[in-house]
């Protein structure tokens, strides 16, 4: 039998599992893989799932610890991508044509289909129909953005031509709903939010809801810059497995992805409510792309001034990372 004092044998194994504990902590914090997501915007809610994921913990029981970062539009994501101060990026489904540009990123998803994310606003008393829209002027936030190409779909489906409608670059969300509200032009093609404000506060109403008129397409794409990928392609698995995680968990709490949205967006309760229910449609479930789709956003490359002619798709995107569907 030993002859060490009881009460020393005690100490000695406090302090053995003491030095445990202490240990297997820096093993769990080194056990999370830091993920820089870049946004190209705060307050939308196409890209809440990111908030979503950080505040449920969804995206620490992947293994993931994420860090929502915000830009003022898609084309500061690239830039961030490729100064590689990011490891995923949310981007349009056009800014795939980043990719033939020089910018090391590679689409991993298909984020979010039908673009319900862009609508049409005009004023309370302005036109009725889309039909009264020909030959008005409405803003959009630049020359060749996603905004002004589905300005000239909407024209085009009019029968109008893409010149049907005139569109006037006015840059930001504010710029644009100043011009409206002056009545220097006649509606607006912005984010969501900046019709339902409108509603909000009684000046306005969304008239076209892009969604509605464009079922096939990829609006949202998540993207990878190339080196995260190569160098950690477990960590982009445990991403879009958190990040699909998170998309259910949103299908199916309402009210607690409300609230969320409400507090770290910092929108009304309204704004909330409106964004959740006219959008949690629009995120894909699985991540797989859709060749259809994808022969409308090639064609939007050349449609919309960024390439000469359609790129083989094929190249500038991945599947291999996705979760295998159940």
């Amino acid at each position: 039998m030993s002859r060490i004092p009881i009460c020393f044998r005690l100490i000695l194994l406090g302090a053995f599992a003491l030095g445990v504990g202490a240990s297997s902590q820096p093993a769990q914090a080194q056990a999370l893989t830091k993920v820089r997501i870049g946004k190209p915007q705060a307050a939308t809610f196409p890209f809440v799932p990111v908030e979503v994921g950080i505040a449920t913990g969804i995206f620490k029981k992947h293994g993931i610890e994420a860090e929502s970062i915000d830009f003022a539009g898609g084309p500061r994501v690239q830039q961030a991508i490729t100064a590689n101060a990011l490891d995923i990026a949310i981007g349009s489904g056009p800014e795939m044509a980043f990719t033939l540009k020089g910018v090391p990123e590679i689409g991993i998803a298909a984020m979010a289909d039908a673009p319900y994310a862009i609508v049409l606003a005009v004023l309370k008393d302005g036109p009725k129909s889309v039909s009264e829209l020909k030959g008005k002027t409405v803003s959009v936030s630049s020359t060749g953005s996603l905004t002004d190409w589905l300005g000239q779909i909407l024209s085009r489906q009019q029968g109008w031509g893409i010149d049907g409608i005139k569109r006037a670059p006015l840059g930001t969300t504010a710029a644009q709903t100043a011009a409206l509200k002056t009545r220097q032009i006649d509606g607006m093609i912005v984010e969501a939010n900046g019709g339902y404000r409108l509603e909000e506060d009684g000046s306005g109403r969304v008239l076209v809801q892009f969604g509605d008129l464009m079922k096939v397409f990829h609006v949202y794409l998540l993207y990878a810059r190339r080196a995260f990928a190569e160098q950690n392609p477990d960590g982009v698995r445990a991403f879009l497995a958190a990040w699909f995680e998170t998309v259910t968990y949103m299908n199916e709490h309402r009210a607690e992805t409300i609230d969320i949205m409400r507090r770290t967006a910092d929108v009304s309760q309204f704004i909330a409510t409106r964004d959740y229910d006219a959008m949690i449609g629009m995120f894909n479930r699985t991540g797989r792309f859709n060749a259809d789709a994808l022969k409308v956003v090639s064609r939007s490359f050349v449609e919309m001034g960024m390439l000469p002619s359609e790129p083989d798709i094929s190249a500038l995107i991945t599947e291999k990372y996705l979760p295998a569907v159940k």
